[in-house]
């Protein structure tokens, strides 16, 4: 008897809507707090995907 891994639409190549694709990790340690309050929101990764978009062109305009 084999076991069953997973369900068959996970097997399928994930595919986006976004200009860029979404191809590249970034890990990065923060504090417990931090951790919460990030996680406490309605969409965490896409959360913080703005935020670094967001200081980055801040950055870019102030030079």
């Amino acid at each position: 008897m084999s076991k069953n891994k997973g369900k068959p639409e996970n097997l399928k190549p994930f595919t986006t809507d976004r200009d860029k694709p979404l191809t590249e990790y970034l890990h990065l340690r923060v504090t417990k707090e931090m951790k919460e309050e990030v996680k406490a929101q309605d969409d965490p990764p896409e959360f913080c995907r703005q935020a670094i978009q967001e200081k980055l062109d801040r950055q870019k305009n102030n030079q």
